[in-house]
């Protein structure tokens, strides 16, 4: 009876591993296949924090149509990164015409992001590639939204222009999986502490 009891509990944790896994290899399909904007504002502050908004708006309503022409993240991320000086200059006058003083770095590379909820889906947390903008020592609030797909740009784009069916519902009907994409949230957070224990 004892050996019984012990393959049961045996074969549960077996099958929550492997429902696990395959949840997980949805998320990396999001992640792999992403493009975001992520923008970090100088400081809290109210005059920092709108601030940032103002960037954000001036980029999207500069840029964001040719973020829609995209067809692929590859063409976002090409895009993006032939464009550095050019949002870098378009954050400078925004900031210099508010009557601020403060510098920009821009970059695109990979960001951690912890669980993301906006209107109609979810993303995990974990690595994704992003365009970078950072205002001053970029101590603020931070600001995202997803570039290609360009859902976040009022384009008819959907995230299964970006992933598979599978890996676009999960993200769509996150309320069903509250659990996991917390379970996710935190085995990825331990990833990234190990990471970054591992760098020094």
């Amino acid at each position: 009876m004892r050996i019984l009891k012990i393959s049961i509990v045996f074969g549960l944790i077996i099958s929550i591993l492997m429902s696990m896994a395959r949840f997980d290899a949805l998320c990396s399909d999001l992640r792999k296949n992403i493009f975001r904007l992520h923008i970090k504002a100088a400081s809290d502050s109210a005059p920092d924090q709108s601030l940032k908004l103002m960037v954000r708006d001036a980029l999207l309503n500069e840029y964001g149509d040719d973020f829609i022409n995209c067809s692929n993240k590859e063409e976002a991320i090409n895009f993006a990164t032939a464009n550095i000086d050019n949002f870098r200059l378009t954050a400078e006058k925004i900031i210099k015409d508010n009557g601020f003083d403060y510098g920009v770095s821009v970059n695109v590379g990979e960001n951690y992001f912890e669980n993301r909820e906006y209107d109609t889906f979810t993303l995990p947390a974990g690595d994704y590639e992003s365009l970078n903008i950072i205002i001053d020592e970029g101590k603020g609030k931070n600001w995202w939204c997803v570039m290609f797909p360009a859902v976040c740009l009022g384009a008819s784009c959907s995230l299964n222009d970006a992933v598979d069916d599978k890996s676009a519902g999960i993200a769509e009907n996150s309320s069903d999986f509250k659990i996991r994409f917390k379970t996710v949230e935190i085995y990825e957070d331990f990833k990234k502490i190990f990471k970054n224990r591992k760098n020094k």
